[in-house]
């Protein structure tokens, strides 16, 4: 294959964003033939069309789709690099953030509260996905992801897992007159139950505790995210099976009260990072002040 050039594949980037010939040459400032001309010898040189027609655009075929995808990367590596050789001593360094969708927002704000209204930092916070956070990973576009999913590794899986901390879970809920006197399982036998959904392992956790117990709950609502959770409980839609971190501003202020600990369950968070030759030096900053050896709350 001949020696790809960088310069075509920044054309061909362009044109892909654009979906016209017409729009992109403008913006290149170049005329429309040449545009052309310049991304078939791309073509050629990878040996795919990289378009076809529709319309009066231009959709991408599905060898296109995956230039594009090594192409952002290409480019995405190359800013970071220029970025990272370009800081100096007091310059302004931006720390891009992934966080699971799913995750409490408590705990993400804990863990870059160190960072938060410095002069010298700049935050780029994104939620989203397990796998749209471990790809933005992967092509440089986030330096580091907080998620409870710790991803599978083997040996050739790329990502460092660091664990920041085991949560306990607690049924919580609104304060009543009888809140010492009962125990979990009449709780759980008699109150309706705000649970996680089915397919997390926190809801599994909780399906085998019931089981073990012999009880069959009252579900009055299910959610896949922890602020989902956290709103429920407020509304007193019924007692919420949820780390306590997860609405520690309701429990200081009596909102809310941990009714009773979900012994040998447990929520675990984690950063996951990837081994790079010039590593954001916040990342290290955050995961060194993060280093947690007992569970919050």
């Amino acid at each position: 294959m001949a020696q790809l050039n960088l310069h075509h594949l920044r054309l061909f980037r362009a044109v892909a964003r654009d979906g016209t010939l017409t729009g992109a040459a403008r913006t290149l400032n170049l005329s429309q033939s040449a545009l052309s001309t310049q991304l078939r010898t791309l073509e050629t040189t990878l040996g795919h069309d990289l378009f076809e027609r529709r319309g009066r655009g231009l959709a991408l075929t599905e060898a296109g789709r995956i230039a594009l995808d090594h192409a952002e990367a290409i480019f995405r590596t190359a800013d970071d690099l220029a970025a990272t050789l370009a800081q100096a001593p007091g310059s302004r360094r931006v720390l891009r953030l992934g966080a699971l969708s799913t995750l409490s927002r408590n705990f993400q704000i804990g863990f870059v509260a160190s960072l938060v209204g410095r002069d010298d930092v700049e935050l780029v916070l994104r939620s989203g996905t397990q796998a749209d956070l471990l790809r933005g990973l992967q092509a440089m576009a986030l330096d580091i992801v907080l998620t409870n999913l710790v991803p599978a590794r083997d040996a050739a899986s790329p990502y460092l897992v660091q664990a920041l901390s085991e949560q306990p879970v607690s049924l919580v809920g609104p304060p009543r007159p009888d809140h010492a006197a009962r125990s979990l399982a009449e709780i759980l036998a008699t109150e309706a139950l705000i649970l996680p959904t089915p397919e997390s392992a926190l809801r599994a956790a909780f399906d085998a505790l019931v089981d073990r117990l012999g009880i069959v709950p009252r579900i009055a609502a299910e959610a896949d995210d922890m602020a989902m959770l956290r709103l429920l409980a407020r509304a007193y839609a019924g007692f919420a099976v949820l780390p306590p971190v997860v609405v520690k501003d309701e429990l200081a202020a009596g909102l809310l009260v941990e009714h009773a600990r979900l012994d040998g369950i447990t929520e675990r968070f984690v950063a996951v990072t990837l081994r790079r030759r010039f590593p954001n030096p916040l990342v290290a900053e955050l995961l060194n002040r993060a280093h947690i050896t007992e569970p919050l709350g």
